[in-house]
């Protein structure tokens, strides 16, 4: 029997600021990308993340060749420390409001799709949907991504898919976003949510008479001046945020090639 969802975009979203800029912090710290990068993403990050999601630095990152996946994968404890501590207690609030529904909880994010799960599960949500990048056979980065990439359209495609894997209805379910780019992942499903949203956003969100939610002025002024807290226990496999719940159905996007 199907039953509905929440979805949920990460960036300005679940989070204040950019999971991109923190993700390549995590990269310069272990060496994987060199300064003069990370000061031109920093410039992006204050230009463009501060008013809608690119998913830029992410996807340059995980689009180089030859970069073992493992090292990838090595760079969630530098991730957690700066995402963490900018989730945004009301979406946790609207995550265990939906879980208290017996409706399964996701992210849905370009970045690289085992990150994007890892942040689902310390979360203490059901799954997440990203990006699937390539890896040979030696367990490295081709630089290709396994289609659709997880952004505007390619969310919905992606949805759709997960969905009918998981017997999902979507007419049932809520998807949340900030960002008039994911307008096709929310007229997606049957109730949607603009959470922080750009100037285009709101103005449809008012002519749709969709539910609307701000609270992003303390994440704009943190992202401005950069401050990030150390999240305390990142480490482990055990949920940092929220409460474990006493059973969960196992959900993963099935990886086409």
């Amino acid at each position: 029997m199907q039953r509905g969802a929440a979805f949920f975009d990460l960036d300005r979203t679940l989070m204040a600021g950019s999971s991109g800029m923190h993700f390549a912090r995590a990269a310069y710290g272990s060496g994987m990308v060199g300064r003069r990068q990370l000061m031109r993403w920093g410039v992006e990050h204050v230009h463009f993340r501060l008013r809608g999601s690119t998913d830029e630095q992410t996807s340059q990152l995980l689009s180089q060749v030859n970069v073992p996946a493992r090292d990838i994968q090595r760079l969630a404890p530098g991730l957690l420390a700066g995402v963490l501590p900018r989730i945004y207690p009301q979406m946790l609030d609207e995550v265990r409001s939906h879980q208290d529904a017996d409706r399964p909880t996701f992210i849905v994010s370009a970045a690289g799709n085992d990150l994007v799960e890892m942040l689902a599960r310390v979360l203490g949500m059901e799954g997440g949907i990203g990006t699937q990048y390539e890896v040979d056979g030696d367990g490295l980065l081709t630089g290709r991504i396994v289609e659709p990439f997880v952004y505007g359209e390619g969310k919905v495609a992606k949805m759709r898919d997960f969905a009918e894997e998981h017997d999902i209805d979507l007419a049932a379910s809520w998807a949340y976003s900030d960002s008039v780019s994911d307008l096709p992942m929310l007229r997606a499903v049957g109730h949607p949510v603009a959470v922080n949203p750009d100037t285009e956003l709101a103005e449809i969100a008012v002519e749709e008479g969709w539910r609307v939610m701000r609270f992003e002025r303390l994440g704009r002024q943190l992202a401005i001046a950069g401050a990030t807290l150390v999240a305390a226990a990142v480490g482990g496999t055990g949920t940092v945020l929220a409460r474990r719940r006493p059973e969960r159905r196992g959900y993963r996007a099935t990886l086409r090639r």
